[in-house]
């Protein structure tokens, strides 16, 4: 972007969250912070370890997005948070203008759990990439987060796995309240820093547990932070059990703060997060199925490089915006990915951003309207039996 901002929003506008409408529970906002203003519901592209795979920030950009996540974990081993820093931060480093969310780490030391230790003190972990050791707690997160220098920080955090014992799930209750505690006693809630506002955000845990949900709510919240997450939600529990604690997690949070639903992305997924009162997604699935030759349409899933694409003309979702589809076949991409051209996994992430981007422009304007839960009815209910259809033709070509 050669320096210059996607936006004029000046760099020294205060953190802020206003509510602009509601139906029901469901509601549209504004978040407003040092890099942009961000209308919300919305979706975040996670940019893990510097770069939303497959794109461009130019591209990510076009899409819509002015919100992208970026990983603690990763950018600590590599290329180390110092040289980021050294390098003017994040933004500087990978060339983003938008707002950016860093993650803690929190989430990356439950999925390498056969890699670490866990204690009152922090984790203790080997790399995923070199067997090397390190210590990871809430201070060096906070360290980390803000030599990257992200918009909006997330607390160090416990994950436990589903199907934990409760004890188990309780301890990370615990864990995650103590460690929230201390990355506010270094952070402060709100730093200011580099020429803009940080914030720190806590998470909720507690697994599928209503009583841990409740009690992990009311420690988090007595903090008064500028926002809060729902965590541990998308780890292997049965879909209904999600949105059951979805709902009740979305309620047990303050009304005046963004509420932010971690790792949750397919589409119906996000439409009944927004019904429970949910401002904000993120989720890995849109870049990792595209660069596996899976799209996503208005009626579900598309593997486009399958065989019965290969003399397909249309495009990937007939009512899609993205200059994919105004540009490209399903033959066309099938060709690059049996092809192994780069271009492929490029096509088909640029439309799978788009997907998701014009997903949640049609919530916001369904709430700006007043319609969102015929909206979701419709949009839900499309999508559940697009994907219905197509796990029928699965099981027929196996049967």
């Amino acid at each position: 972007m050669n320096g210059n901002r996607m936006n004029d929003w000046p760099l020294d506008t205060p953190f802020s969250f206003n509510v602009l409408g509601a139906e029901g529970r469901a509601r549209r906002g504004v978040l407003r912070c040092g890099h942009a203003e961000v209308p919300t519901p919305v979706f975040m592209p996670v940019g893990t370890v510097g770069s939303v795979k497959a794109v461009t920030f130019e591209q990510v950009a076009a899409t819509g997005s002015r919100l992208i996540l970026g990983n603690t974990y990763h950018l600590y081993l590599r290329p180390g948070h110092g040289l980021v820093e050294r390098r003017g931060g994040l933004h500087r480093f990978q060339g983003w203008d938008g707002a950016l969310l860093t993650d803690s780490a929190g989430f990356q030391v439950f999925s390498l759990s056969d890699l670490n230790r866990i204690t009152d003190d922090g984790v203790e972990f080997r790399s995923h990439l070199d067997g090397s050791k390190h210590f990871f707690n809430p201070e060096l997160s906070m360290e980390i987060q803000l030599a990257l220098g992200s918009d909006i920080v997330m607390a160090f955090d416990q994950c436990a796995p589903y199907g934990a014992e409760p004890a188990e799930v309780k301890r990370a209750v615990e864990r995650t309240t103590r460690w929230l505690k201390r990355c506010r006693d270094v952070f402060g809630g709100r730093t200011q820093r580099g020429g803009w506002e940080r914030v720190l955000f806590g998470i909720m845990q507690g697994g599928v547990d209503e009583q841990l949900r409740r009690r992990s709510a009311a420690e988090i919240t007595e903090l008064d932070l500028p926002g809060y997450a729902v965590g541990g939600l998308s780890v292997g529990e049965p879909t209904a059990a999600m949105r059951e604690m979805t709902d009740l997690a979305a309620g047990l949070l303050p009304a005046d703060k963004p509420r932010y639903l971690m790792g949750v992305g397919f589409p119906d997924d996000i439409l009944a997060g927004v019904a429970a009162g949910i401002d904000m997604f993120d989720c890995v699935l849109p870049t990792r199925m595209a660069r596996t030759g899976t799209v996503l349409t208005r009626d579900g899933r598309l593997v486009v490089k399958n065989h019965e694409y290969a003399e397909d003309d249309r495009p990937l979702d007939g009512e899609c915006g993205c200059p994919v589809c105004a540009r490209h076949s399903r033959s066309y991409i099938r060709h690059l990915f049996q092809a192994r051209e780069m271009l492929g996994p490029t096509l088909a992430t640029i439309h799978n951003l788009h997907f998701y981007q014009e997903l949640m422009a049609g919530i916001r304007l369904s709430l700006e309207e007043g319609r969102f839960a015929a909206f979701a009815a419709a949009a839900g209910g499309r999508w559940q039996q697009g994907e219905a259809a197509r796990l029928d033709e699965v099981r027929r070509r196996q049967g």
